[in-house]
């Protein structure tokens, strides 16, 4: 898979990193630009990653509408973040209670990051690298991704820990989506990480919000649509009944591997009154970009 090598440094102090996504500072200041990425640089010229393949629990997240911040359960998303800033080098992080990072040792770390575009936000989506890449590939140079260097990438290590959701997307080439999703079946056969409390698949019965926000280690992508859909009841209730017309209405578009069933994400929902459940596992989804 070829993709653009940009060196720098990940650097945290008044950002909020979370379990798949941290700003980078490319050595060039000019590196986005030169690659073509579409990228939103703040004005030290750092850049938000999206991290490739992978989904955190939510540390905050804004529901449509007027619908507030919401979050998922934090012993798994603050675990989920800092095993991303040990996996990049970073000894010690402290934050506010906001969540945003105060101080960091070391202040910056050395990587890299291989990339292809930038999603709707203006991040790039990326495979991020601690330190300098092996051999002698000049910064913005085309590289391969293979599923050797994969491994060797803070998305992965970040799935065959345990502490994050596979989820994938069409430009993703197979050969690296297969080796996540095989990192992925195998934490969870180990139970590694937010497996034995997830209850993505076996299913969940919502009886309230709290529930969301405290207790259920679900899929991220299934928390959302529920968030935002919860948030156009502004009396503060839970009731399902239109949660499967809602998710028709977003047309999440995807085929489901191996099979290569074209459908929408509506179709793999199960909604029985008030319980919910995904009725194939994460990994066996490949949602279509928008």
């Amino acid at each position: 898979m070829p993709m653009t090598l940009i060196k720098g440094t990940f650097q945290l102090v008044g950002a909020s990193p979370d379990g798949d996504s941290v700003r980078f500072y490319p050595e060039d200041p000019q590196a986005t630009k030169k690659a073509g990425l579409k990228v939103r640089l703040n004005s030290r010229g750092g850049m938000q990653l999206r991290l490739d393949a992978i989904d955190a629990l939510e540390t905050h997240y804004q529901a449509r509408g007027t619908g507030g911040m919401w979050h998922q359960p934090a012993e798994f998303a603050d675990a989920a973040a800092a095993n991303l800033l040990k996996v990049l080098g970073f000894k010690t992080v402290e934050r506010n209670d906001r969540g945003t990072v105060t101080s960091s040792t070391p202040i910056k770390v050395p990587g890299h990051i291989l990339t292809r575009f930038a999603d709707k936000y203006g991040r790039a989506v990326a495979f991020a690298f601690p330190g300098q890449r092996p051999g002698r590939s000049a910064d913005l140079s085309k590289v391969h991704l293979d599923v050797k260097t994969l491994k060797n990438s803070a998305n992965y290590r970040q799935i065959a820990d345990g502490l994050v959701y596979p989820t994938f997307y069409s430009l993703l080439y197979p050969d690296l989506r297969d080796a996540l999703a095989e990192a992925a079946a195998q934490a969870r056969q180990d139970g590694l990480g937010l497996w034995p409390d997830d209850v993505t698949n076996s299913g969940f019965k919502l009886s309230s919000r709290r529930q969301l926000a405290d207790e259920l280690v679900i899929l991220p992508k299934l928390f959302r649509r529920l968030v935002d859909y919860l948030a156009l009841d502004e009396t503060g209730g839970v009731s399902l009944t239109g949660f499967s017309d809602f998710l028709d209405s977003r047309n999440d578009r995807l085929f489901t591997v191996p099979d290569g069933h074209a459908t929408e994400f509506e179709t793999l929902v199960s909604v029985k009154r008030q319980t919910v459940s995904l009725t194939i596992e994460p990994e066996r989804i490949v949602f279509i970009e928008a």
